[in-house]
């Protein structure tokens, strides 16, 4: 039996990039297309032929114009978005090299696992604060 809707999934590669304890989250620029001024683990789509630790790379230094060292595969949280299946693939960066510009946020903050329930993130962010709250060591 043929399903009458095509299936469309589409990945996105994210960041949970660790220092001293603390992990970074950026806000999202007003103008950004989708989700302004909410913050989010920095990542982006994956393009054609990319893997999920090349697209990361690349996100990641275009963001943030940093080089990332792509560490182990965290968790996927999956949602739609008009109408399309995404799967967000976090892994975790324990460490990066070059000077954090902002290229495509208004702001970052590094923040205590525990601080992450202070900000507002779209929805499929939440998942992966729940996860890295449930955990976390003591």
């Amino acid at each position: 039996m043929q399903n009458s809707q095509p299936f469309n999934k589409k990945f996105i590669a994210a960041a949970i990039i660790e220092r001293d304890g603390k992990i970074l989250i950026a806000r999202r620029a007003d103008q950004s297309k989708c989700h302004p001024g909410k913050w989010e683990f920095p990542g982006g789509k994956v393009e054609a032929g990319e893997t999920l630790q090349e697209c990361l790379k690349r996100e990641l230094f275009e963001e943030l114009g940093i080089h990332a060292e792509v560490g182990e595969y965290f968790c996927t949280s999956t949602f739609y978005h008009k109408d399309v299946l995404f799967d967000m693939c976090v892994f975790k960066v324990p460490s990066f090299k070059g000077e954090i510009k902002l290229n495509e946020h208004s702001a970052i903050a590094w923040v205590t696992i525990s601080e992450l329930a202070n900000y507002d993130y779209p929805e499929p962010d939440l998942p992966i604060i729940e996860l890295l709250q449930r955990t976390a060591l003591p």
